[in-house]
């Protein structure tokens, strides 16, 4: 006895698994050379008909046989297939989004690297009594008083070394600059 699609999926809407299973049976093969049509390439065809038949059950419950069976099961497809486009230009965006934000964390590391360089090869090529000086200051964060206490120095040898150092920056910099 061959029961029509409408009754069948009545049936599985109303929970008859025997019915549901008859539907996919009759129609899975169909579904899914629509959905290769549909999006062109056999992973996502498969992907998509899973996606559908999962759903179905659900969907079902929405059927009211006011159409033909299988125009109903198109129409389930084609806005399967819709929501799959939309889901996977809002992931395309979102990871263009992160990969922005990756390559300008990399540019900003980079540039963070290179100023790191360039001031630990300014360190080195200080005196060690600046050099001393500028670790408690700038790298420690040491007041020029308690950098004076360490050091067994006057808080104004301290600024002094200070002074000295911005001007070795100054004139670095300003060689750098023009070469």
């Amino acid at each position: 006895m061959n029961t029509a699609d409408e009754s069948l999926a009545l049936a599985a809407a109303r929970g008859d698994r025997q019915a549901f299973a008859s539907l996919l049976d009759r129609h899975y093969d169909r579904l899914f050379a629509f959905a290769m049509r549909l999006t062109g390439h056999r992973a996502e065809a498969e992907d998509l008909t899973q996606d559908i038949c999962l759903a179905l059950p659900h969907k079902l419950g929405g059927y009211r046989a006011e159409a033909r069976f299988t125009t109903w099961l198109y129409r389930v497809a084609v806005n399967a297939a819709h929501d799959r486009r939309r889901r996977a230009a809002t992931h395309a965006r979102a990871a263009a989004g992160w990969a922005d934000w990756e390559l300008n964390r990399q540019a900003a590391n980079a540039e963070d690297a290179a100023a790191l360089d360039w001031l630990a090869q300014v360190m080195r090529a200080l005196p060690d009594d600046l050099r001393d000086t500028v670790a408690l200051t700038l790298g420690e964060g040491l007041s020029q008083k308690d950098a004076a206490q360490v050091l067994d120095l006057s808080e104004g040898t301290v600024a002094w070394r200070m002074s000295e150092v911005k001007k070795r920056l100054r004139a670095l910099h300003q060689q750098e600059s023009q070469a």
